[in-house]
C-alpha cells in the first residue's frame, strides 16, 4: 500500500487535540495501516498512533489511543495492548475522526 496522504509520526505535535470519537478496531490492523504506535503515556494509555495527514496544503494531526482500558492503568488483569479493540480518536476537530474512519474503511484509497 502506498501511503501518500498520511503517515504515523510519533514526533508530531498533538498539543490542543482532544477526544473526537471512538472506533472498534483490531490492534494488528491499526499497526498494518499506520505502523507501530508509541508506548502511550505509561499511565492511562498503552499505545498511541499519531497520524499526520494532508488537507489541501495544510498538515493536520489525528491520534488513535487507548484510554484507561489497558494494563498501564488497570494492572495485569487488563488486556495487553495487542488485545485492545476499543480506541479513542483525537484531533483538533471532528474532521480528524472522520478522516480516521475513512482511512479504516477504504485504506486502499490512501
Amino acid at each position: 500500500m502506498i501511503r501518500t496522504k498520511f503517515k504515523n509520526n510519533p514526533y508530531a505535535s498533538v498539543s490542543g487535540t482532544c477526544l473526537q470519537g471512538y472506533i472498534r478496531e483490531d490492534f494488528y490492523n491499526l499497526v498494518k495501516i499506520f505502523g507501530d504506535p508509541t508506548d502511550g503515556d505509561g499511565y492511562k494509555q498503552d499505545a498511541e498512533f499519531i497520524i499526520e495527514y494532508k488537507d489541501g496544503d495544510k498538515t493536520k494531526v489525528a491520534t488513535i489511543y487507548n484510554y484507561k482500558n489497558g494494563r498501564n492503568y488497570n494492572g495485569d488483569s487488563a488486556p495487553k495492548r495487542q488485545n485492545i479493540f476499543e480506541w479513542n480518536v483525537g484531533g483538533h476537530s471532528q474532521e480528524a475522526y472522520f478522516t480516521i474512519q475513512k482511512i479504516l474503511t477504504d485504506e486502499n484509497e490512501w
